[in-house]
């Protein structure tokens, strides 16, 4: 189980390996032509900074959101296409086994015409095992056997460090169950087109694998009626958030003697964890519901249920009319893209997925320059330095918490660019066999990860493959990881000055160390371990001071009626706005160490690039559908506030531009947020 990473999200002419048909991507690099300098920075700093790339870059057919970000990962899928293109040209036993699995698992996903004569036919001896179920116990060894295989259906169970003893593996159970992105989806007033919307769906994927239209109908009522219950016992985004709230050690005896209708042995055997005495029951009321629900309602019922999570999990990886349909509520109703993204681009996500650190050795060998990890490597401990002295200084701590959060940075670690060992994937990757490898890769995966269960925690292990464009903190190993596919522009641009690359990469530096002492990474002390480890004076004077940032970005309103949830994103917010800070100071570190690095660019101050680059980073167009999923689902604040949501926070910003009272982009002192 991948959990509580708290994820941030120069080439020549013509790149190697670049098909020649192929246009050449775009370096999406920060750029003064981006401005609109028509606006008065006082007034809208946002769109001073990119509204000339705003107006002229709409949101592509086939996105549910275009910005900085996507314009890379859209660029970096590109080169992908090529490695994959030229793995699947070259997959003959001498070739390496890496590239011959990202070549056969390539093959398989872009030969439509046997998954058309296939049909529905890979999905028949699961639907057969569904349609012959006669006992719970049948009913649970079916849903571990699904699970494995990483078909989704009534709540998650994985592997991952104890949060309260991270040196050692354990395992988890969590609520799930859902087939909309959230609770909220089935509960709330707003969203009731989408559950129309989706029992009709259900209702039109059941059609097509051949029920009669009555049955279909009447399976998607109890699909909906089931996932309803599900949602109700479920916690709310911002619940989830609190990680004392979502720790249960619970012994498996005693599960079985309060929670009987949940079948737990049966499926811990089918799922090949062993023989585990405890695990970590994430949210207790919600299986208290499952189990409810397993005793009241009858067998039909489940097997509705996972015939439809069993379909649903399958369709990106079957016949045409399948994977149309779901693209057509999961993407068009759902984000609002109109059109899905070219097959090879699917195909290279799902292999990222499958085998992605074997498309990494790829990857790295064509795309990683070393100097890229060397400029990065400086970088990182510029700002470490930085907010060190500053967990040294800051007023509002006392000295014994003081102590603790210096002994935890001392423990401080950082990755970059990729694993120093690749993993290796031991299963049978066929051209032949799209939805079989999909399956393979995550039974692998499951596997791999049941056998850790009460061994010690593998610290060189990354979450993210070297060509994913973002970074993560991990609180459990008290880490941050960045991948080789972030360290490109507009993130990262080796051909750009230090006041460019500290206002993108230095703040997502700063960002990630922040994560560290954010409202939920703050709980993890220097062994990683989820411990209480500040004074309580000093644990509600840093809550009073992040209460002005949940302020203050709840109050942004993206949609007619629709406000930034402070409370969910506020960990992603307090990391925007230390990460800001610290990456600054940096700046003026490194301009001070070497005044020759310290000129006017385009114009511009070195401090003035600093916020114009990171705002520019941000720079995003939305469908309105994807910005309410974003706002109900994820834990970001949208782009356009993480572009500006820093800078009025900070003095720096003002004077750089010269701000000052009376204009609309000034925050008043006594409402800004400090506290790093």
């Amino acid at each position: 189980m991948k959990r509580l990473l708290f994820a941030l999200v120069g080439f020549l002419a013509m790149i190697p390996g670049l098909r020649s048909a192929d246009p050449v991507p775009k370096v999406p690099r920060f750029s003064p032509d981006s401005m609109d300098r028509s606006v008065n920075p006082g007034v809208d700093f946002y769109r001073y900074a990119a509204g000339t790339w705003l107006r002229e870059n709409p949101v592509p057919s086939d996105k549910a959101r275009w910005s900085g970000f996507d314009e890379l990962q859209d660029r970096n899928w590109k080169l992908i296409r090529a490695l994959l293109e030229d793995a699947s040209a070259r997959t003959g036993g001498r070739e390496p086994l890496p590239a011959r699995q990202v070549g056969a698992f390539f093959q398989s996903m872009m030969d439509t015409n046997r998954l058309e004569k296939l049909g529905f036919q890979p999905l028949q001896p699961d639907l057969r095992r569904i349609a012959g179920l006669r006992t719970p116990d049948q009913m649970f060894r079916l849903l571990g056997e699904l699970h494995e295989r990483g078909v989704g259906g009534l709540f998650g169970a994985g592997v991952g460090p104890d949060e309260k003893n991270s040196s050692v593996y354990h395992l988890e159970f969590a609520q799930g169950g859902l087939g909309m992105p959230d609770r909220d989806y089935y509960l709330s007033d707003g969203f009731s087109k989408q559950r129309e919307a989706y029992r009709a769906h259900v209702a039109k994927m059941l059609t097509l694998l051949g029920l009669a239209p009555a049955q279909a109908e009447a399976d998607a009522a109890t699909v909906l009626s089931l996932e309803t219950e599900l949602a109700r016992a479920s916690k709310t985004r911002v619940e989830l958030r609190d990680p004392d709230a979502n720790y249960h050690k619970v012994a498996v005896a005693e599960l079985e003697q309060t929670l009987p209708g949940i079948r737990w042995r049966t499926y811990l055997q089918a799922t090949h964890v062993g023989a585990v005495t405890d695990l970590n029951l994430r949210q207790t009321n919600f299986f208290a519901t499952v189990d409810k629900l397993v005793l009241e309602r009858p067998l039909n019922d489940w097997k509705a249920y996972l015939r439809w999570h069993l379909l649903r999990s399958a369709a990106p990886y079957l016949n045409a009319a399948a994977e149309n349909e779901a693209f057509a509520f999961y993407g068009t109703v759902l984000s609002g893209q109109p059109q899905q993204e070219p097959r090879w681009q699917r195909a290279a996500k799902t292999i990222d997925r499958g085998v992605g650190e074997a498309l990494g050795r790829l990857y790295v060998d064509k795309h990683f320059p070393p100097a890229a990890r060397a400029r990065m490597t400086e970088l990182v401990d510029n700002i470490k330095a930085v907010f060190r002295d500053r967990l040294k200084t800051v007023d509002w701590m006392s000295e014994g918490t003081r102590a603790k959060a210096l002994a935890k940075f001392d423990r401080f670690t950082q990755k970059i660019g990729h694993p120093e060992e690749f993993r290796e994937y031991d299963f049978k990757v066929a051209a032949s066999d799209l939805l079989g490898n999909v399956q393979r890769a995550a039974s692998f995966e499951s596997r791999r990860e049941a056998a850790r269960v009460g061994k010690p925690v593998d610290r060189s292990e990354w979450h993210m493959t070297p060509q994913t464009v973002n970074a993560y903190f991990n609180p459990l190993q008290n880490e941050i990881v960045f991948p080789a596919g972030i360290l490109q522009p507009p993130f990262f641009d080796l051909d750009l000055d230090d006041a460019v690359n500290y206002g993108a990469i230095g703040v997502v530096i700063g960002h990630e160390i922040t994560h560290g002492y954010d409202d939920q990474g703050r709980k993890y002390d220097a062994e990683g371990n989820l411990n209480e480890w500040w004074t309580e004076a000093d644990a509600a004077e840093f809550q009073r001071r992040s209460q002005r940032v949940v302020d203050q970005y709840g109050a942004y309103e993206p949609l007619p009626g629709r406000h930034v949830n402070g409370q969910l994103t506020l960990g992603e917010n307090l990391a925007d706005l230390g990460g800001t800070s610290i990456a600054f100071e940096a700046l003026q570190r490194a301009l001070a160490k070497d005044p020759s690095r310290r000129r006017t660019v385009d114009g511009f101050t070195p401090e003035q690039r600093f916020f114009l680059s990171l705002a520019q980073l941000w720079r995003t167009n939305w469908r309105e559908a994807e910005l309410q999923r974003r706002l109900t689902v994820d834990p970001h604040s949208p782009g356009q506030y993480r572009a500006i949501g820093p800078h009025v926070n900070l003095p720096e910003f003002y004077r750089a531009f010269d701000i000052g009272p009376g204009a609309p982009m000034f925050r008043e002192e006594a409402l800004r947020a400090k506290i790093w």
